[in-house]
């Protein structure tokens, strides 16, 4: 017989529900929006509201994963929190810059047009533009695809590290459609050939029916992502469309480091000034892989 059969009191009508560990991980992070750079336990536990105890071990966690430091008995903001600084200014940075060519590159051709950034084995949607009947793509701002098998992430990947594309074929390439390339022999040569040509195809190798065409945001180093148009029945326009790609793309890459010399040294693979390649490359998966119990 449950709690409620046998007449067990009701909550107190207006209780609050305790906070989870992460609205209390967020107090204490949030601690530190202030002028002072440190700041000790106690202090915040007064600027937080956090019990002593839970303040302490939540501290000792984030110092742990990095997003703090700790010096003697004061706390500090840490390298993890820098990074993820950087990597959401850049995100808005490129955003901003590309989508007036995206919309344009929508406008021009009818087709679906997403702005992509490799993390991992996976590329990320930042940003969607594209009208209801384009379902046939069942993509959505902030979601998640494999690397492998779409033209943006061929795209980036073309222009990556050889260790970014051995990681994604050591993930696995597995059939999404009966005409993914699930060899890395294949694989690579389609890598190759998107280096020579400026841009990287998908033909119904992440959908049935649905074909692609990418290409990389970059100046003479790594790709730091990639537009990439798609759509039902295109696959006799690939080769039209690939111009028109290209050129968008290489219209936001000037528009975010401008012509010649800025361009060319540009920071790879979407670093900010002051935060290492390594470090911007490893950030969205640590933040995915990190756990707080």
């Amino acid at each position: 017989m449950t709690a409620e059969l046998v007449g067990a009191p009701a909550a107190p009508v207006g209780a609050q529900t305790p906070p989870s560990l992460l609205e209390k991980a967020a107090r204490v992070l949030g601690a530190f929006d202030g002028a002072e750079p440190r700041l000790s336990l106690t202090e915040v536990v007064r600027r937080s509201g956090i019990p002593r105890s839970s303040a302490h071990r939540i501290l000792d966690q984030l110092v742990q994963l990095r997003w703090l430091d700790r010096e003697g008995r004061d706390y500090r903001m840490g390298m993890r929190i820098l990074e993820l600084g950087a990597l959401a200014a850049h995100h808005n940075r490129l955003r901003r810059a590309a989508l007036p060519q995206l919309h344009a590159l929508h406008e021009s051709t009818g087709h679906l047009v997403h702005l992509y950034a490799l993390d991992g084995a996976e590329v990320v949607c930042l940003e969607r533009i594209g009208g209801s009947e384009d379902s046939t793509v069942p993509s959505r701002v902030g979601g998640r695809m494999p690397a492998y098998c779409t033209a943006a992430g061929k795209a980036i990947l073309a222009f990556s590290d050889p260790a970014a594309v051995e990681q994604v074929i050591a993930y696995g390439l597995r059939p999404r459609t009966p005409r993914t390339l699930v060899r890395p022999v294949a694989f690579r040569s389609e890598l190759a050939a998107a280096r020579d040509s400026g841009v990287a195809f998908d033909r119904e190798e992440s959908f049935r029916g649905v074909a692609c065409v990418a290409a990389p945001l970059r100046g003479a180093g790594r790709a730091i992502a990639a537009i990439s148009l798609s759509g039902k029945g295109t696959h006799r326009e690939l080769d039209r469309l690939a111009v028109a790609v290209r050129a968008s793309a290489r219209t936001v890459w000037s528009q975010l480091y401008g012509p010649g010399r800025a361009g060319r040294s540009a920071p790879p693979a979407g670093c900010e000034p002051g935060v290492s390649a390594q470090a911007m490359d490893n950030m969205m998966g640590w933040l995915r892989t990190s756990e707080w119990m």
